[in-house]
């Protein structure tokens, strides 16, 4: 059990501790507990694991720490499960995994071993969703907040908007497909259909198809786009008539001045193309039955 005590689980570690020990200390399993100083920790902490044969790795935190921890055990036997603690946890939503620990502790313990894919940003493995235009410089802003949740996310977001600063991305899909996108305001490659605090990017995204999905809104359709944003939480985003969306299991973008690039929640700096693919089923995820 992998624990990041800055993820917002630090007071609810007593109640989930109980519940781990209710439904994992049991006759022929060994529980072990430790806490992450940071993603590198948290990454060598699981690779640890793996390399001793463990068979369960359980991360309590957020999608950060899902991301960082599961990056270790890529192409490896030891098995991923999520007991979310964060302010937005897409994994969790995707696969139903309660929100609460005590629950999801207790759904994942009659649970079923599942391979998914990975997505990678520059060689860099994602697990939920890569971002890389005004979607992407949110996290900026969203970071600085001492509070976490869906209204410093929309604070952040607005605060971007202002400051925004537009540019044409050219982008290549699959080797062949290639088209310009002018001005947009999401460019985001989903492996998984969940953006975090109940947000659906894309409703159709499948963990284990071998694909991901891009999706795009513009910023001159802005209008069109806030009048359907219950479209966003709601599940049907991508009938939205501002979003554009492809499935593909190889994209390279061209940003003519780089900038961040969101990679399952954590801000990057990419100075030049930005190449997206996939690894079809190259990590074992533990997810509830039902």
């Amino acid at each position: 059990m992998i624990v990041n005590p800055r993820s917002g689980v630090g007071h609810s570690f007593p109640a989930m501790r109980r519940a781990i020990e209710k439904h994992w200390d049991v006759q022929g399993a060994d529980v072990i507990y430790q806490f992450c100083r940071d993603g590198s920790d948290g990454m060598e902490k699981a690779a640890r694991a793996a390399d001793r044969g463990v068979e369960l790795v359980l991360v309590g935190g957020g999608d950060g720490t899902v991301s960082t921890v599961g990056r270790a055990l890529i192409g490896r036997e030891s098995v991923l499960g999520v007991i979310p603690t964060g302010s937005g946890n897409g994994f969790a939503r995707h696969f139903g995994i309660p929100l609460s620990p005590e629950r999801a502790c207790a759904a994942l313990a009659g649970g079923t071993v599942r391979r998914i894919d990975v997505g990678t940003a520059n060689d860099r493995p994602f697990l939920v969703t890569c971002s890389m235009a005004w979607d992407a410089a949110v996290v900026r802003s969203f970071e600085k907040y001492p509070v976490r949740g869906v209204l410093p996310y929309i604070l952040a977001g607005v605060e971007e908007f202002i400051g925004h600063k537009p540019q044409d991305m050219e982008v290549t899909l699959d080797g062949s497909d290639r088209f310009l996108v002018e001005d947009p305001l999401v460019l985001t490659a989903a492996n998984l259909t969940q953006y975090g605090g109940g947000a659906t990017i894309a409703p159709t995204a499948q963990p284990d198809d071998g694909c991901l999905e891009l999706v795009i809104a513009r910023r001159k359709d802005l209008g069109l786009l806030l009048a359907n944003i219950v479209s966003a939480f709601d599940g049907t985003i991508d009938k939205n008539p501002a979003i554009t969306t492809r499935k593909f299991s190889k994209m390279v973008v061209h940003r003519p001045k780089g900038g961040p690039v969101q990679v399952d929640g954590e801000l990057i700096n990419v100075s030049g193309d930005v190449e997206v693919s996939v690894r079809p089923g190259a990590l074992r995820v533990l997810i509830p039955r039902s």
